[in-house]
């Protein structure tokens, strides 16, 4: 395959390879170049990458000689990396090393290295055991099953917790009070998919409360004007509509098999002193406040790094290798979707609202679905259904599959050795994710 992109890349004309500058020069003539046409093509192989994973993963069972090589391909955190790997190296090929760099110092990496340091201070384990305790307070509140009742709430309330403490909080902890609780007592195949696709959307949509936390809503957030209370009255209401319900239908559903599972109440260990959890709790709060400046968060988590030695005795492992993955992944992303935009845009420009919804909601399903609204974001002119259609989709289809909302390579990172072959199929992950989806577009366009 790589041998395959550099005699394309070396086919092309004299005038792409002696060119300057990678994207803005297509850009600024209103066309489109090599560069474009290149990085969708790999963008194109790398997304049916993420759909053949199980596939190298089967490869290595039946080929152990090479089997590394095979389980490094069936890394879902791993392809996106990989291909913008490739991207680069067709890029210094085609435009030479200057502006192969210099469009990779363009990129904006802040939301990986953000995604990577949520990540593992929500899943410090004075953070799991503090949101622990107070999901069996909740359920012993509810009036069924504690096993029923704790299942409910890690599938309804965390990923509400989505438009506070961000997407990437909230999914982090509801995967490991799930994987705790509930995947490693056993469980069977179709609820395990099951609850991965209600958990992706319920988190995709819940972050829709406020206007700060969920990343395809702050891409527009500033520029169209809405706040808190704007989100509330025109999304977050419907949002958790759909997403009690989601977790209400799947809960009853699988009653049966759940009503034996979460009674042991996930690990235990030395209780945790207030004090430490009061400052693993400062050091997130912090993060999420300065969630846009990596100086200042990067700076935090160093320290944070630093408290968790001092005070080892209060601590697990952290899910450094982990996060490290899920950063990678959307690195990844950030690369090869940066030259998207001239046909991204194209589609979503003067098509009727509720056929944009749609559109959003597909698109969403094979690309980021922060890029997806950050692109409408550049429109000039656009209607107020525009602005519902397109955020409303980008939410809506964040569930669909792995590359469609940044938080859930997290939530594939920390419960895929559940499943077999340690990878999660695509498709299965598409089908459960398909009928909350459904629940979803009901909420956001009768409602």
């Amino acid at each position: 395959m790589l041998r395959f992109l550099a005699l394309s890349l070396l086919s092309l004309p004299a005038l792409a390879l002696a060119s300057s500058e990678v994207a803005p020069t297509a850009a600024a003539s209103g066309g489109v170049g090599a560069p474009e046409i290149i990085a969708t093509v790999i963008f194109a192989i790398a997304v049916l990458h993420t759909f053949s994973t199980k596939f190298f993963a089967h490869l290595a069972h039946i080929n152990p000689r090479h089997a590394g090589v095979w389980h490094l391909l069936a890394e879902v955190e791993v392809v996106f990396g990989f291909w913008a790997f490739v991207l680069v190296a067709s890029l210094f090929l085609l435009s030479g090393q200057e502006a192969a760099v210099h469009y990779l110092e363009g990129r904006n990496f802040t939301e990986p290295m953000f995604v990577f340091v949520i990540m593992v201070m929500a899943a410090s384990r004075p953070i799991l055991v503090a949101v622990a305790a107070l999901i069996q307070q909740a359920a012993a509140m509810i009036p069924m099953n504690r096993a029923l009742s704790t299942y409910f709430l890690c599938m309804a309330v965390v990923p509400m917790l989505g438009s506070f403490i961000t997407e990437p909080a909230a999914m982090t902890l509801a995967a490991l009070m799930l994987r705790d609780r509930f995947f490693q007592q056993g469980l069977s195949t179709r609820l395990k998919y099951a609850t991965i696709g209600v958990l992706f959307v319920n988190v995709s949509i819940g972050g829709t409360l406020t206007h700060f936390a969920a990343p395809p809503v702050l891409m527009v957030a500033a520029k169209w004007q809405w706040d808190t209370l704007f989100m509330i009255s025109h999304f977050g209401w419907k949002a958790a509509v759909a997403v009690f319900v989601n977790a209400a239908v799947l809960t009853w559903m699988f009653r049966q098999e759940l009503g034996g599972k979460g009674a042991l109440g996930g690990k235990t260990g030395s209780v945790v002193p207030l004090a430490v959890t009061a400052v693993h709790v400062a050091f997130l709060v912090g993060v999420v406040v300065f969630a846009h400046h990596a100086v200042v968060f990067m700076g935090l988590f160093l320290f944070f790094l630093g408290y968790t030695e001092a005070y080892k005795r209060h601590q697990e492992r952290l899910i450094l290798r982990e996060g490290l993955m899920v950063a990678f992944f959307l690195a990844g992303l950030v690369v090869l979707g940066g030259l998207q935009q001239w046909w991204l845009q194209a589609a979503l420009t003067g098509v009727e609202p509720t056929v944009l919804y749609f559109l959003a909601t597909a698109l969403t399903a094979v690309t980021d679905n922060a890029a997806l609204t950050y692109l409408a974001s550049l429109v000039d002119g656009v209607s107020m259904e525009f602005k519902y259609a397109i955020v409303a989709g980008a939410v809506t289809g964040g569930g669909l599959t792995v590359i469609a909302n940044a938080p859930n390579p997290a939530g594939v990172a920390i419960l895929k050795g559940y499943f077999d072959d340690e990878s999660i199929s695509f498709v299965g992950l598409f089908l459960a994710a398909f009928p909350p989806t459904c629940m979803a577009i009901f909420a956001f366009q009768a409602l």
